[in-house]
């Protein structure tokens, strides 16, 4: 499978497509006057703490405020003395391994695990309630886990985790894991040990996760992210002790931005190109690839054509049916896709497929056929939470089985994380898909205002990008005056006359 990864800057934002095979697999959108949230860490307030919910309400200087619930809290730290009574009773059960982690911890103002007196088992963060660890007006050093999404305010996690390249640095766990999708138990166990040996020898306390890129990756490169995370989680030790006498919530640790960030995760070995229509942020990505992602320098390609290079690559026309309900499937069936607040469902229709030998057999083909389709729309729309699949009611459970076996193997291409159920006796599949961010439709689109929201329709903040757009594709195709009518909605028009009154004079001066 040949991967192309297509990054498209504007003056309103960022855009990124995976091209799997010439075919839009994903697209990532990032508005720069509302940038992600996810993976940021801040010095949060507490406002409210809720004990029947066993939450809390934490202000980090957005909107809304961002939701922790306990289960996503690092265990509790022990009272000294309570630590010195059950270390005592239990010093014959403690390694050497577990009391060196402990101390360090401390050092690094991470919280160990909880020692019960009886006995070494760990306490899980779920058992101890909320109101006896949060209060209000306290400062809390928190990361985002998911975005604000509706209605709904940020997630929140106290577990900070920091990315590499190759690894993740988990400075309040002592755990050494390695990505699922690293099936070779003789890699597996070689990632182990080896992480377990540079751990010791860079004095690194906390846990590492070995990330997909990191398979048959030497021992050097691993060391290299190690000794970069260390540093940054300093850096954000360092700043957290010089802010944290303020009294708002401020931010400390920023994500990167998305080119950059899809450097860092999605490229790998089969990615051929990385083709960029922006001269400085062609030049910021091969910097911070020759850094930290050597392989792909040399696959970094800056585009300089006239024409737009998501027209070239026919990414705008699958954006636009990734915004349809019908999507479309080369034997002549369909699939109608509802998104809802509460759920996704998907239904498969035979359409115009007539099919082979039998009925069975028709429907067989159209669900099979509807598996690849259904992976690449969750991936290419985001659709995340509770999933229902109407699959056509099949007679034969074998070919109940080849469907359901389908559909998880084209589900092994997605980075988020999905679970599947097997075919119920209605013949429905459900599954979940984690949801960090919005979906496409979320970002790009509206309730209709006409119909009480049973429909969507483009926001004009999406409108007034499309006719930027438009514009600088006109100014590059025609040698002409320019100077351009534009004729829209009164909302389309009071936003490019107030918000985006920017955007208009940077494009008069740029054309």
């Amino acid at each position: 499978m040949s991967e192309e990864l297509l990054i498209n800057i504007s003056p309103m934002e960022s855009r990124v497509a995976v091209l799997d095979n010439g075919i839009l697999g994903e697209i990532y959108i990032e508005r720069h006057h509302k940038l992600g949230l996810v993976g940021n860490i801040y010095l949060g307030t507490v406002v409210r703490v809720l004990p029947g919910m066993q939450a809390a309400f934490v202000d980090i200087g957005q909107s809304r405020t961002a939701f922790l619930h306990v289960n996503d809290m690092q265990r509790e730290p022990r009272p000294v003395a309570e630590k010195n009574k059950a270390a005592k009773a239990t010093k014959h059960e403690i390694n050497e391994d577990d009391a060196t982690t402990n101390a360090a911890a401390d050092s690094l103002a991470v919280t160990p695990p909880i020692v019960s007196a009886q006995s070494t088992e760990i306490v899980p963060a779920s058992k101890t309630l909320i109101q006896h660890r949060l209060h209000e007006s306290q400062r809390i050093l928190v990361q985002v886990t998911k975005d604000q999404l509706g209605s709904k305010g940020a997630r929140l996690t106290t577990n900070i985790s920091l990315p590499s390249r190759y690894l993740v640095y988990l400075p309040s766990s002592d755990h050494i894991g390695i990505s699922q999708r690293i099936d070779g138990e003789e890699e597996r166990s070689r990632l182990k040990t080896e992480l377990s040996s540079l751990m010791q020898t860079v004095n690194l306390k906390g846990g590492l996760i070995a990330r997909t890129a990191a398979e048959r990756v030497p021992v050097d490169k691993l060391e290299e992210d190690i000794y970069y995370l260390l540093q940054l989680w300093r850096t954000i030790c360092a700043r957290r002790q010089e802010i944290n006498h303020h009294q708002s919530s401020e931010l400390i640790y920023q994500e990167l931005s998305l080119p950059l960030r899809s450097i860092r995760d999605l490229v790998h070995a089969d990615t051929e190109k990385v083709i960029i229509d922006n001269t400085q942020i062609y030049e910021q990505v091969r910097y911070f690839a020759k850094e930290f992602v050597p392989f792909v320098y040399d696959r970094i390609v800056h585009y300089t054509a006239e024409q737009s290079l998501f027209d070239v690559h026919r990414v705008e026309d699958d954006l636009r049916d990734a915004l349809k309900r019908r999507v479309d499937l080369k034997s002549g069936g369909y699939l109608i896709i509802d998104q809802t607040e509460a759920m996704t469902t998907i239904d498969v229709n035979t359409g115009s497929f007539v099919g082979g030998r039998s009925l069975e057999d028709t429907v067989y083909k159209t669900n099979l056929e509807a598996t690849h389709a259904i992976a690449r729309q969750l991936r290419l729309r985001n659709l995340g939470g509770i999933i229902i699949l109407d699959f056509i009611d099949m007679l034969e459970q074998q070919h109940k089985d080849d469907v359901l076996e389908s559909l998880q193997a084209q589900l092994t291409q997605d980075y988020a994380k999905t679970k599947i159920t097997q075919v119920s006796e209605l013949g429905l599949v459900e599954m979940t898909r984690k949801r960090t961010r919005e979906s496409l439709g979320q970002q790009l689109c509206e309730p209709c205002s006409t119909c009480q929201g049973r429909g969507f329709v483009k926001t004009a903040e999406t409108v007034c990008f499309e006719i930027f757009r438009e514009i600088m594709r006109c100014a590059r195709t025609y040698n002409s005056p320019k100077k351009f009518t534009v004729v829209a909605h009164a909302a389309v028009i009071d936003l490019l006359l107030t918000t985006e009154s920017d955007t208009v004079a940077d494009l008069e001066y740029l054309l």
